[in-house]
């Protein structure tokens, strides 16, 4: 299964939609020129499968311990 993107307008279809669909599917299309191949990733996002993780910054104050290996005892 590959994802591809629409890139260029079609009748039936918006500019950007991504679909997935099978591999000798997606290569026709593709090598029509309309459509272009992108991550899986990118078409989760676009359907919506995705949760968006929110990045939480936390200033700390003094130095931090970096631990070193498996059973360091520092913590």
């Amino acid at each position: 299964m590959k994802c591809i993107k629409l890139i260029k307008q079609s009748t039936g279809r918006e500019l950007g939609d991504i679909t997935r669909t099978s591999d000798s599917d997606a290569e026709l299309r593709v090598k029509g020129g309309k459509w272009s191949y992108v991550p899986k990733s990118e078409w989760k996002e676009y359907n919506g499968r995705v949760k968006k993780n929110e990045q939480v910054t936390e200033e700390v104050g003094g130095q931090v311990k970096a631990r070193r290996g498996k059973r360091s005892n520092d913590k």
